[in-house]
């Protein structure tokens, strides 16, 4: 169990932790995984006490993440933060060009993992992004994110976090129902895929 009683749980991310959640209210976990991981683990142990908040932002790309840290993570004294940024990187490269390398791409991510360790101590949950292939041109868009998902792993295997493996996970569904039943455009999740995500955060941080 990596989620302890007491603990203090944050989701970090962009549009696919946000998920339409309330800016106005700090308690709102939106319509996403996020909601649902909570809702299922303070079904299963509502004795450990463990409050959830969501701090994801539709758009952010992880250097939008270094920019706010302070105030949407370290202020809120996290003991477990769960980071999930990555596909914006990506995709403003083939919409605004607006490139972001594998190397801008990990400098910011390391910042962020610094400043848990540094100022938290907190325990680390990174999860990858995917990118599923529809519409056809989200299938260029592997040479930009898979060197990403690679340096996720990297940091994943470096700083200790637990790691949910999501872009293969996806794949994987891709094989039993296609791919816009997952992710309506490639990108977003369905309910369905809020749900795998939300299976896949259970079953690596919870159930291991």
């Amino acid at each position: 169990m990596q989620i302890k009683e007491n603990d203090i749980v944050l989701f970090q991310g962009d549009s696919i932790t946000d998920c339409h959640r309330d800016k106005s209210d700090p308690d709102s976990l939106g319509l996403g995984y996020p909601y649902f991981v909570a809702s299922q683990f303070n079904y299963r142990y509502p004795h450990l006490g463990v409050k959830f908040y969501n701090r994801g932002i539709s758009g952010n790309r992880a250097g939008d993440l270094v920019s706010r840290w302070q105030e949407d993570c370290i202020d809120l004294h996290p003991t477990v933060v769960s980071v999930y940024i990555g596909i914006n990187d990506t995709w403003r490269n083939y919409d605004q060009n607006m490139i972001t390398t594998p190397q801008e791409y990990e400098a910011n991510y390391r910042f962020l993992l610094d400043e848990i360790k540094a100022k938290l101590d907190a325990r680390l949950i990174i999860i990858e992004p995917f990118v599923l292939p529809f519409p056809e041109d989200r299938i260029k868009w592997r040479e930009d994110l898979d060197p990403k998902i690679q340096v996720c792993r990297k940091l994943a295997l470096e700083y200790g976090g637990a790691y949910v493996p999501l872009d293969g996970l996806f794949a994987a569904a891709q094989t039993k129902k296609e791919a816009a039943w997952w992710a309506y455009d490639g990108v977003h999740p369905t309910g369905a895929g809020h749900a795998l995500i939300a299976d896949a955060f259970m079953k690596t941080v919870i159930d291991e």
